[in-house]
């Protein structure tokens, strides 16, 4: 057989990503910077690069390359420049509160951010079974070792045994499906896989078998019920500032998998997935939003509430395809992207926010710590109400319009029972969400001391905030956005 030089130019960002990785890790030794400032500087350094690498090789078009195993096109563009925004804020957001805790500051926190960041990479250009298998992993085993990078910690240590046992599971029943997957067609590469689908030359009894897998393993690294027992524990234990990490950019990686092996891959069983997803986007809602209400610690409340999030963004798979009609599956699709994007905006500035209050010797955990925010600094508790607000799915922040647009693809599929139901869990997590903001403007604070924080950070959550509120005003654009990127790539 005849070896094919591939196309690196297309892989060009995750090889900058890696070598700089690799860098980072020799200087890292050298430095003497407690701060760690150089390693901060030449991990954003490689951030801009993978974006300008990423910009300079979309072409608009679908190539492939590695034997096509490695996809690029616009949507894996969009997600990743997603990402590497995402990243670079949560680092900015994480340093200060990274810098007041010696345990965390040092480089690996920083060199495991890179490689998470690389695995998700991997993920979002997967066109074969075994690459998406590598992403996974290489982000699973960086973000083990990031939950229990505090190891005086018993909750850390505890969380991330727990993360790493279930993660191991996950993974398992993952390697199982696409083992099923290969005998029910042939092959392992995504593309293929469709053709022989298409064609009728498989034996659909292993390929449903294969297809609950499969969806097992997605649904772990979204974290929905019921495989959300990592999520609260995970998000608890971790610090902040790990949970910030945890609960943003892992979820554009974790969409971009299943578009790729459910809607690029087995589109032609949408009806045994959808199924299935339906199940698990009910519960998921159902579990998380009443799990939430009775939650004292915030993050442990936005755990469950992430678990409802992904049950909501999940509604928009499940409307796809209808009866074999595959008219309302860009539509559909893109709301659920539409719904990621500006979930990982909200849940990055909600995180931040309690990274931001978090202190030497003193962590923003629990939702009584935020009592009288609003006296300590109003612009602060303004930002936080913006999140929580959007998060709840109040109009006008982006989160409403997010709720809104998959509510639409729901309905026009012909599912109204399941928008009631969507709507109904919505206005459970109202609950919750509004209690965050009744403690932080009438409750009395504990302590009166001022919430101060750097100039670059000050300005960049108040952008995050901000953008919260335009985008829930001016949603057009990123919609327009997902939904082009989407007919060019599927």
């Amino acid at each position: 057989m005849q070896f094919v030089v591939p196309d690196l130019r297309l892989a060009s960002a995750e090889i900058v990503v890696l070598a700089m990785a690799c860098l980072v890790l020799i200087v890292d030794v050298f430095v003497q910077d407690k701060k760690r400032t150089l390693t901060f500087a030449l991990i954003q350094v490689s951030l801009l690069g993978a974006a300008v690498a990423t910009l300079l090789t979309s072409s608009g078009q679908i190539l492939y390359t590695f034997n096509n195993m490695y996809v690029g096109d616009l949507m894996g563009d969009l997600l990743k420049l997603c990402v590497y925004v995402t990243v670079s804020v949560v680092l900015f957001y994480s340093r200060g509160y990274v810098n007041d805790r010696p345990q965390l500051a040092r480089g690996e926190f920083y060199v495991l951010t890179l490689f998470a960041t690389l695995g998700m990479m991997v993920m979002i250009s997967a066109n074969h079974f075994l690459t998406v298998y590598i992403g996974i992993e290489l982000l699973s085993l960086s973000l083990y070792a990031m939950v229990a990078l505090n190891r005086d910690s018993v909750t850390s240590t505890e969380a991330a045994m727990k993360y790493f046992v279930l993660g191991a599971l996950a993974s398992g029943l993952l390697l199982y499906g696409m083992s099923m997957i290969y005998g029910a067609t042939g092959t392992l590469e995504i593309t293929a896989v469709a053709e022989q689908a298409f064609n009728g030359q498989i034996n659909r009894t292993i390929l449903a078998f294969g297809l609950v897998f499969l969806v097992s393993g997605v649904a772990f690294k979204l974290g929905v019920v019921p495989f959300h027992m990592w999520i609260p524990d995970v998000y608890q234990g971790a610090p902040t500032a790990v949970t910030l990490f945890i609960a943003s950019a892992p979820k554009l990686a974790a969409f971009a998998i299943m578009v790729r092996m459910l809607v690029n891959g087995l589109l032609i069983a949408s009806a045994d997935w959808q199924i299935m997803f339906l199940i698990l986007s009910v519960l998921s809602m159902a579990l998380g939003n009443f799990a939430a209400i009775s939650q004292s610690n915030i993050k442990r409340m936005l755990a469950y509430s992430a678990i409802s999030h992904m049950g909501f963004m999940l509604l928009g798979m499940v409307t796809g395809v209808v009866g074999g009609d595959a008219r309302f599956a860009l539509n559909a699709y893109s709301s659920s992207m539409f719904y990621v994007i500006t979930y990982v905006l909200t849940s990055a500035g909600a995180f931040g926010m309690l990274t931001l209050l978090a202190r030497t010797g003193f962590e923003s955990e629990e939702i009584k710590d935020l009592a009288g925010l609003n006296k300590r600094n109003p612009w602060y508790a303004a930002l936080l109400m913006m999140m929580m607000f959007s998060m709840a799915g109040i109009p006008f922040f982006v989160g409403f319009f997010a709720k809104f647009s998959v509510l639409q693809a729901v309905v026009a599929a012909g599912y109204l029972w399941l928008a009631i139901a969507a709507v109904f869990f919505s206005l459970v997590g109202a609950f919750y969400y509004l209690r965050v903001v009744k403690v932080m403007y009438f409750d009395q604070p504990v302590e009166e001391a001022r919430v101060v924080a750097p100039l670059g950070v000050k300005v960049l959550i108040s952008a995050n905030g901000l953008l919260v509120a335009l985008l829930g005003v001016f949603p057009n654009g990123l919609m327009w956005l997902c939904a082009y990127t989407l007919s060019q790539s599927l």
